[in-house]
């Protein structure tokens, strides 16, 4: 027993309570603030002057400081998180990006602007107090105990609370809730600021159906077909392989007469109720298909055969499931679930307010262009906008989404009611619902999350707290795991 006495002394000695957390938001300054702008980074405005021919605005090397305070007299000097506290100020670094135009190809103007200041959380590799010793975090008037992983809001200290959620990119089959009760197989398909849910269903005639974003129940192999894999004997193989799965027949006739891909896009289309002139209609369903349809998998053309053939594999399953040769999936199990921690919940709300400045951006430059005159970038960028949105949200926990009470004040009457707040987890689900089993506790709930605390009541099950040796890593890098995959001797399936 003394050698767990010492392990959790050491434990306890070495992590930190809100150590994920921390990493969390870590991850998002370092990896994810490059993608968001990666996924914004040519602008390209609707009304551009008579006399050019091609104009776009690009944004590169976003970059953060440390905290700092524009003081009344306009000096610029850095901020503690004491001083944010007593002065009612927000403890924020403010963020540069640096913006280009482009006119014909050729760069016309480029600068590093401010657009605007990200709250820091307490402790992170941006703020002050990181790696500080215990005497000079005093100096500056911090508890040594103090564990960090906050926010400061207007002097207020504010905790971002986990957000427990389905995983996403993962193939359930689950049983539809309701008096069917019917099998159907899901997905919810997230890349960047796309998270799209798709649904596989097999109604009573026998045919399978796809349904995701505005596209409503879709012959399948007519979607396989559109993708790329127009052989039935090939849709037979990749779905069945050497097995045989009568289930399909039915579904091969049903789409025999669509021989080629633009035949099965049409067909989509009119199934979809797109109404335009078949060159519109095949071009509209081409981007549907691109960039709603598993985006997970790329929004590229060339993507479309790796959809294909995560489709099959899709209704391979879903087909096993039906046959009771493959159980239903357990949504309460832990390893179909995720935690969004910190730097998650902040990447969502800067996804979205990104695109509302790019939207003023292009507003104020299109206004100016009417008007005869060519604008200068540095006029029409205003920094306050991203500001205000994200300190709203921080503030009065409103998020992205619609989801409500994500940013709390952290309750400080004790010290360890502070640190219970911090490890919270929370459910998306209406709390007015019955859910009993996912209220229930799990039992991969083990060593992961407190089998007691609990609050009583409506909210019971749904909010919870991590265990107090539970840490939540880090999201694994796609393409480093398929580096490795390939050292082993993984061989992608040939693109046709």
């Amino acid at each position: 027993m003394n050698n767990y006495a010492v392990l959790m002394k050491k434990f306890f000695e070495e992590q930190s309570f809100v150590k994920s957390d921390i990493e969390s938001f870590n991850y998002f300054l370092d990896n994810e603030l490059n993608s968001i702008i990666e996924e914004n980074r040519e602008i390209l405005p609707t009304i551009i002057p008579p006399n050019v021919d091609e104009f776009k605005i690009r944004f590169d090397n976003v970059r953060i400081t440390k905290p700092e305070i524009t003081e009344a007299d306009g000096s610029v000097r850095k901020i503690y998180p004491m001083e944010a506290r007593l002065r009612k100020l927000t403890y924020a670094a403010p963020m540069y990006i640096t913006v280009s135009a482009h006119i014909n190809g050729a760069q016309r103007e480029s600068f590093e602007t401010q657009i605007g200041s990200l709250p820091v959380m307490l402790k992170s590799k941006v703020c002050h107090l990181n790696k500080l010793s215990s005497e000079e975090l005093v100096q500056h008037g911090e508890d040594p105990d103090d564990p960090g992983g906050y926010f400061i809001i207007n002097g207020t200290e504010k905790v971002l609370v986990k957000v427990e959620d389905l995983a996403s990119n993962k193939v359930l089959i689950d049983k539809e809730s309701g008096s069917t009760g019917k099998l159907v197989c899901k997905i919810f398909s997230e890349k960047g600021s796309y998270k799209i849910p798709h649904t596989i269903e097999r109604m009573k005639d026998g045919i399978f159906y796809l349904t995701f974003t505005r596209v409503r129940r879709v012959p399948l192999i007519a979607v396989i077909k559109a993708l790329g894999i127009t052989k039935d004997e090939e849709i037979m193989r990749f779905i069945a392989g050497s097995e045989n799965f009568d289930e399909l027949l039915v579904n091969l006739l049903d789409s025999a007469d669509l021989k080629t891909e633009e035949d099965a896009m049409d067909a989509i289309a009119k199934v979809s109720g797109i109404t335009q002139p078949k060159e519109i209609r095949l071009e509209r369903m081409k981007e549907i298909l691109d960039k709603y349809l598993l985006p997970h998998l790329g929004i590229v053309t060339k993507d479309r055969m790796w959809k294909a053939y995560n489709l099959c594999k899709m209704v391979r399953k879903y087909i096993l499931g039906l046959r009771g040769q493959l159980p239903a999936d357990d949504k309460d199990h832990y390893m179909n679930k995720r935690l969004k921690l910190s730097g998650d919940l902040l990447a969502d709300l800067l996804r979205v307010n990104l695109k509302v400045l790019i939207g003023d951006l292009l507003y104020n430059f299109q206004r100016v262009v009417k008007r005869g005159k060519f604008p200068t970038l540095k006029v029409i960028i205003r920094e306050k906008l991203l500001t205000s949105r994200i300190y709203s949200s921080m503030a009065t926990g409103a998020w992205v989404g619609g989801r409500k009470g994500v940013s709390q004040r952290i309750q400080r009457l004790n010290f360890l009611e502070m640190m219970s707040h911090l490890q919270r987890v929370v459910s998306p689900l209406s709390a007015t619902q019955e859910n009993f089993q996912a209220r229930e506790l799990h039992c991969t709930h083990l060593g992961r999350l407190c089998p007691i605390e609990t609050p009583e009541g409506t909210n019971i099950g749904l909010k919870k707290n991590l265990s107090l040796v539970a840490t939540v890593s880090l999201d694994a890098n796609e393409d480093d795991v398929l580096k490795l995959m390939r050292n082993y001797g993984l061989k992608p399936v040939a693109r046709q």
